[in-house]
């Protein structure tokens, strides 16, 4: 039996068949080959469209057939992984009414906060584990505030990986995840949060049908099958966020296992048992894949927003001729520090971990008689790396003390520099795997199938790529330093 996976990033859609026996990726494609961009009507806005993702999807799953590799008729299950916190709305007939208003959409900020004191914050915090903030429910307010004639239509609201099942299957479902990332859930009373329904006066019609990550979320339908060269009725039988399937697809599912990824964003997750929260909402906490009423598995997620594409800035910002590997050999070529260029990569929107701040990407101490293109390179990745440990920092606070991170080798993973920057920067060590989201959403489809009797079974051949420890954390841990200086400076000056 073969199993589908979907993943729909912010910069394009990767599809991945995996052999469910061995668990072994067959084929991957991606579509398109070039990064999707965001549509930013004004600035700190970011949408994309809906039916952008559902043509991409198609052309995606065409393109790993055309591989030839294996019969399409053999897949038994379909698994989806999604950019988080974003909002599409539909109406009665399943019409997409305006472009998805997705995670790094920073609108809404001040609607959450307004959210957060008027429901009041001890409240929020004990009941959402978060502030309202900048997240799905804050986006729904803001249609609903500023463009009524829509909200009017609206019949349901989904995150981008609903919408992508709703294509699929003609069905319109959700879970308590993804309820718990839009801030629509009450962990305590393990239900759709009163307070927030309330407060914004959303109708719970507009939720769809609420069931587990690990479910059938309706069967394929015949003329989609037809068209993607699939069996009818086979079923879509797992959804989550993007960062929380990551954590998925390393078998990080346990209370102090920790998750990374350096894609469009970086992100760190840590797995706990405890209904825990940031005081000041800078990480978030959300249901995982296996959260359950009666076993607590709860994500604690660090996001900064600007990370892959601060690199991929840069690469066009110098003229696009080098591929990210080439990218990579270069930045090795300059030395550790970048002869004191300093980057901060906060250019992608609100940094939750800032308290909502819009910082802006910044360079630092430009020597136009010094610094090179490699400088340039090296000094992206390293300001990166200490925007994690800045993250890991908070997250310390909160009692994280991880032993080990394990992360895909994909995105900024792939490059030597950022690695041992990452490293070092953090003083933590890196296990790093052949995994990505596609392949990740694969394996949770297989679970939701019941191919898979658990999660030891599904994860039995998973084996670790390459083992990084620190080497220079000293070091790292001044160059951290100037680069902190600087951004509190960044930060006293947007106060």
């Amino acid at each position: 039996m073969l199993l589908l996976g979907i993943d729909v990033g912010t910069s394009s859609i990767k599809v991945s068949v995996v052999d469910a026996g061995t668990q072994q990726c067959i084929v991957s494609a991606q579509y398109p080959e070039t990064e999707t961009g965001i549509v930013s009507h004004r600035p700190g806005w970011a949408e994309q469209s809906p039916a952008m993702w559902w043509l991409h999807v198609q052309e995606a799953i065409h393109k790993a057939h055309a591989s030839k590799k294996y019969n399409s008729k053999d897949i038994g299950a379909i698994g989806i992984a999604y950019q988080m916190h974003g909002l599409v709305l539909v109406d009665r007939q399943q019409q997409v009414l305006r472009d998805s208003i997705i995670w790094c959409d920073s609108r809404a900020v001040n609607i959450g906060n307004q959210a957060f004191r008027s429901v009041g914050e001890e409240n929020c915090l004990a009941s959402l584990l978060n502030s309202p903030g900048n997240f799905t429910a804050s986006k729904l307010a803001w249609v609903k505030e500023n463009e009524p004639e829509i909200y009017a239509q609206a019949d349901k609201f989904l995150l981008p990986g609903d919408f992508i099942s709703m294509k699929l299957t003609g069905e319109t479902t959700t879970t308590p995840s993804a309820l718990s990332e839009g801030i629509f859930w009450d962990f305590p009373k393990d239900t759709l949060s009163a307070d927030v329904f309330s407060y914004f006066g959303f109708d719970r019609s507009f939720v769809p049908r609420i069931q587990k990550v690990f479910s059938e979320h309706g069967q394929l339908k015949e003329d989609i099958a037809g068209n993607l060269l699939l069996k009818p009725g086979i079923p879509v039988s797992y959804k989550a966020g993007d960062q929380l399937n990551n954590a998925l697809s390393l078998n990080v599912l346990q209370p102090g296992e920790v998750a990374a990824t350096a894609g469009t964003s970086g992100v760190i997750y840590s797995v706990s048992d405890t209904l825990a929260y940031d005081r000041q909402s800078r990480v978030n906490t959300f249901a995982h894949v296996n959260h359950t009423g009666g076993q607590k598995r709860l994500g604690v997620l660090l996001c900064i927003n600007g990370t892959g594409i601060m690199n991929n800035w840069v690469r066009r910002m110098t003229g696009g001729q080098l591929g990210y590997a080439q990218m990579n050999e270069a930045a090795a070529q300059a030395p550790e520090g970048s002869e004191g260029l300093f980057v901060l990569p906060f250019g992608n929107g609100a940094e939750r971990m800032l308290n909502n701040e819009t910082v802006g990407a910044h360079f630092h101490n430009i020597d136009l008689n010094k610094h090179t293109a490699s400088h340039l390179y090296r000094s992206v990745q390293e300001g990166i790396a200490c925007s994690f440990r800045y993250g890991l920092d908070i997250m310390r606070e909160n009692g994280l003390q991880p032993s080990v991170i394990r992360a895909g080798k994909a995105n900024l993973f792939l490059s030597d520099v950022f690695v041992q920057a990452f490293v070092n920067a953090l003083n933590v060590p890196v296990e790093l795997y052949a995994c990505d989201g596609s392949v990740g959403a694969a394996i949770g489809a297989g679970l939701g199938a019941g191919v898979y009797a658990n999660e030891k079974e599904a994860f039995a051949n998973m084996k670790c790529l390459q083992w990084v420890a620190p080497s220079n954390a000293a070091a790292y841990n001044g160059l951290y330093e100037g680069w902190k200086s600087l951004l509190e400076q960044q930060l006293k000056k947007q106060a």
